[in-house]
């Protein structure tokens, strides 16, 4: 991971932009690409947010060595 790489966000509960340090991201991968997502929590109102992450936003999240998950479907 880079160290000290941040991303400024804004907080879908309360409104504020705040600035995250790397770490506290998670990235996650679904069956398809417009299934990808990244979370975090909101320092400011304890929030978890998730939002839809496109092609850009997981370059630059997964080169700043952000943790990732793939979902995987169950098979039945």
């Amino acid at each position: 991971m880079e160290p000290g790489t941040r991303f400024k966000v804004y907080c879908s509960q309360c409104r504020e932009k705040v600035e995250l340090p790397a770490e506290e991201f998670r990235l996650t991968f679904g069956r398809t690409p417009a299934q990808a997502h990244y979370s975090f929590g909101c320092p400011l109102c304890g929030a978890a947010v998730r939002k839809p992450a496109g092609d850009k936003i997981v370059e630059a999240l997964t080169a700043a060595g952000v943790r990732t998950m793939r979902l995987v479907p169950v098979e039945g």
